[in-house]
């Protein structure tokens, strides 16, 4: 079977990412008919935004699309290229596994868990207005002095309808992939009513596990000291979209950093794969950065498509590439300085030998 799927090149370090990524994929042995189409800040002077509309047609088409990393401006510009993905596709459940990997540096082994992020609700909706505006005043107003004048606001949006598929979206996962607990996230005892209602909701889909996979709560703050004292204690983690991004880079951080944690978004009948991490601009060119992240990445597209042999030999030879220590980028050494590391379209090339040679 050929699979048709959407590739995004990204800007910065993003296209090499993905021609290392595309070529340990077509590695594996599965065919791919690939719609190569770009996005991000490097076609905003001729396209004339980072999103133009034939990525999303091409996505919609395909149902399938594999993204490189896309720089997000940090307090003005366009939003998110990312956010705005999710949100015209619905991709409404991020999925983040973090696992360990021998020859990772952390301090933390064994660490084997799956965050499950909302993705469309929450403050990250994207519902804000500025300090002075007409509607900030209108809200202020309303919040018989509990707001300042002064203030800007976002709102945070949180609803049955979100919170009961990203929840069930969790357990289903759980049960596909042999996890035993799924673990609710989110700060209740203060936000009495939006967190109120994610645990509300979470309960309620629990019910129709109950016997096949565990259920607990924990409040956010709380989770993060659990994740740092004993994470082997968590599997599957669900939580509204602030929260999720949050904890997954510290859970990230738990298994080596973001360079080794790749991502998938899932809608009803959509799915985009993208390493978390960004697209770092200044190494652009340089055959320097880590692939793990987005190779990885392409191994979760992989199982989503039902390749389930051909992802797991992928794994299995990332794995033994980076226990071997050998043919890593700079990043996984011990020594950063180490003149042995190799880079990015080389280590790709070591997957695809191991693949190989079985």
């Amino acid at each position: 079977m050929i699979h048709q799927v959407t590739l995004i090149r990204g800007d910065g370090t993003g296209p090499e990412l993905v021609e290392a990524t595309r070529r340990v994929l077509e590695g594996t042995g599965v065919q791919f008919e690939w719609d190569v189409v770009e996005a991000g800040v490097d076609i905003m002077e001729t396209a004339g935004t980072p999103l133009p509309d034939n990525v999303l047609a091409s996505i919609r088409k395909n149902k399938v699309a594999l993204k490189g990393p896309i720089t997000t401006p940090i307090g003005t510009g366009f939003r998110s290229v990312n956010v705005a993905l999710r949100k015209e596709l619905d991709l409404y459940a991020c999925i983040r596994p973090c696992k360990s990997y021998v020859g990772v540096r952390s301090r933390y082994e064994n660490v084997d868990l799956v965050i499950v992020r909302e993705n469309t609700e929450d403050l990250y909706a994207g519902v804000e207005y500025p300090v002075d505006s007409a509607e900030a005043a209108q809200i202020i107003g309303m919040a018989n002095g509990k707001i300042r004048q002064d203030s800007a606001i976002s709102i945070k949006p949180i609803s049955r309808t979100g919170s009961r598929q990203i929840v069930r979206s969790a357990f289903e996962y759980a049960v596909e992939n042999g996890r035993k607990k799924v673990t609710a996230v989110a700060k209740a005892n203060i936000m009495k009513y939006t967190d109120g209602l994610f645990y509300e909701m979470a309960r309620e889909v629990a019910k129709e596990y109950e016997g096949r996979v565990e259920y607990d709560e924990w409040l956010v703050d709380a989770m993060c000291m659990q994740l740092v004292q004993k994470p082997e204690n968590y599997d599957v983690l669900v939580m509204e979209n602030l929260y999720g991004d949050i904890l997954s880079d510290l859970c990230a951080g738990l298994v080596g950093g973001l360079g080794v944690a790749p991502g998938a978004n899932i809608g009803a009948d959509t799915a985009l794969f993208e390493a978390t991490h960004g697209s770092a601009p200044k190494y652009k060119n340089l055959n320097k950065v880590n692939p793990t992240a987005l190779i990885l990445s392409g191994y979760l597209m992989l199982k989503y498509l039902k390749e389930d042999e051909a992802a797991a030999r992928l794994e299995r030879a990332v794995s033994d590439v980076i226990a071997e220590g050998k043919y890593v980028t700079y990043d996984m050494k011990p020594d950063r300085n180490d003149p042995t590391a190799v880079g990015t379209a080389e280590m790709a090339d070591a997957i695809i030998a191991r693949m190989q040679a079985g």
